[in-house]
């Protein structure tokens, strides 16, 4: 176990050089002004990154919601398994990414013909939100899975989740699982049940558009999306679920 933490190590310290912008260290020796500069600007930025990498939690900590930032202890545990369940049900098997969820979630996403499950880990999903942009290069998806890794080593996976549910995105410009509790049911996230639970997690796949302030119907089937896969997973037996897609929301705006 040592030396496999310590082969992780060594693989993500290369990684995150690399990206980082290490190997333009080469065109140092070119003598061209110009094209020193453009490396020193890139060698900043790099250097930003890898700053990152290695002091993970002081950035982590500068970019969490502390005011509305809500314990893990204080939030259902049906909110729990409902997120873990629809973005990642292998979350506590992986070490920040995880290959076999995203031939899994490919060929699941085939076969219905609507994205039910996405590639991408919470952990992923959570240095996405806190540091990253959401384009589809190469380099970004890089320094994603090395944030990813590196967060998995400094961090619980209880811990990891606490700050996901604090830090994701639930439409109607509400941030964390505080402010939408409370933006959608007017309620504290302790006193959440499974159907509001389940129509919570179910936000985040593509909160501006499935919001229940803005289209409903999308925000309930997304909620049976949920529930069923609950179901799936083992969480709640197929009754509890018929029992919260019946259940009846209290909106604060009605």
């Amino acid at each position: 176990m040592g030396k496999r933490f310590i082969l992780l190590l060594v693989i993500l310290f290369f990684a995150s050089f690399w990206y980082a912008g290490g190997h333009n260290l080469i065109n140092l020796v070119i003598p061209s002004s110009k094209q020193a500069e453009q490396t020193m600007t890139s060698l900043g930025s790099g250097w930003d990154k890898f700053y990152r990498v290695i002091a993970l939690k002081t950035a982590v900590n500068k970019r969490l919601d502390k005011k509305n930032y809500v314990l893990l202890k204080d939030i259902p545990l049906t909110m729990q398994q409902a997120i873990i369940s629809v973005e990642d049900n292998r979350y506590y098997r992986h070490v920040g990414f995880d290959i076999e969820g995203i031939l899994r979630a490919t060929l699941v996403n085939l076969q219905t013909g609507t994205i039910v499950e996405g590639g991408s880990t919470i952990t992923q999903q959570l240095v996405r939100n806190l540091f990253l942009t959401h384009d589809r290069s190469v380099s970004r998806k890089v320094e994603e899975i090395v944030l990813a890794v590196d967060m998995e080593l400094r961090f619980t996976k209880e811990e990891i989740l606490e700050m996901y549910l604090n830090s994701v995105y639930y439409g109607s410009g509400t941030y964390g699982i505080g402010p939408a509790s409370k933006g959608y049911f007017g309620k504290e996230p302790a006193k959440l049940n499974l159907a509001e639970s389940s129509m919570l997690a179910g936000l985040p796949n593509a909160p501006s558009l499935i919001s229940p302030y803005v289209n409903l119907s999308a925000a309930k089937e997304r909620q049976a999306v949920v529930l069923s896969t609950m179901v799936k997973n083992g969480y709640i037996g197929p009754s509890l679920a018929e029992e919260a897609k019946q259940t009846i929301l209290r909106f604060v705006k009605q």
